[in-house]
């Protein structure tokens, strides 16, 4: 997206009608101050929220809350690249050097669109795909985008505990519970206390204040 600004800029108010990894920085300094930024915003992990920006003083930042879920298409030139599972096996048979542990969180727990949210935020660079079996059975497959981390995670009914195998650099299944355990420890807040600022040099997700980050596993 160019960073030249139309002539008709700066605009008081900008709405995106299309989901968004990342606010493109342009927008900041097509916005007046104290103009306002709309778009559905979502995390690469899943989950999408509507994002309600007011750009500061000197046109070099945003922030605000998230209003109320949502779930638009994402914007083209945002779309990630999702290879295939053959890419992270390297042609191993399974298990692929995983290491095996167990868990108590049920892979059910995590699924919830804000949960994907909430994961999403604090685990960056990840996706996830499901196998599915009989009785309700499936496998949560966790992958890190350079093909070089994956998790599985076997969730089956009447079940307090679940295999998990890890392999890579990034121990995804563990992020992914510490991620989920610190939004449990806030007492699982909800759409409203969170927010988001952006500058021209990146964005954070936050809890109640720009100054308290969603901490990154």
């Amino acid at each position: 997206m160019s960073r030249q600004p139309p002539d008709d800029t700066p605009y008081s108010r900008i709405i995106a009608t299309c989901s968004l990894l990342e606010i493109p920085p342009a927008w900041l300094e097509q916005t007046a101050p104290g103009g306002i930024i709309v778009a559905p915003f979502g995390t690469e992990y899943g989950g999408e929220q509507i994002i309600r920006l007011t750009v500061n003083g000197d046109g070099t930042s945003a922030s605000g809350k998230f209003t109320r879920g949502s779930a638009f298409m994402r914007l083209r030139h945002q779309r990630t690249d999702r290879p295939s599972f053959d890419a992270y096996l390297h042609g191993k048979g399974w298990p692929a050097h995983g290491v095996r542990s167990t868990t108590s969180l049920s892979p059910r727990a995590t699924g919830g669109w804000f949960e994907q949210f909430v994961i999403g935020s604090g685990v960056p660079g990840t996706f996830w795909r499901t196998e599915r079996y009989d009785n309700d059975a499936y496998t949560l497959w966790l992958y890190s985008r350079d093909t070089l981390s994956w998790a599985s995670a076997d969730y089956e009914r009447d079940r307090t505990r679940y295999e998990v195998y890890q392999s890579g650099p990034r121990n995804l299944w563990d992020e992914l519970e510490a991620a989920y355990r610190w939004w449990a420890d806030q007492g699982r807040p909800g759409c409203g206390r969170f927010g988001l600022t952006v500058t021209l040099e990146g964005q954070h997700v936050w809890l109640d204040s720009p100054g308290n980050p969603v901490p990154q596993h």
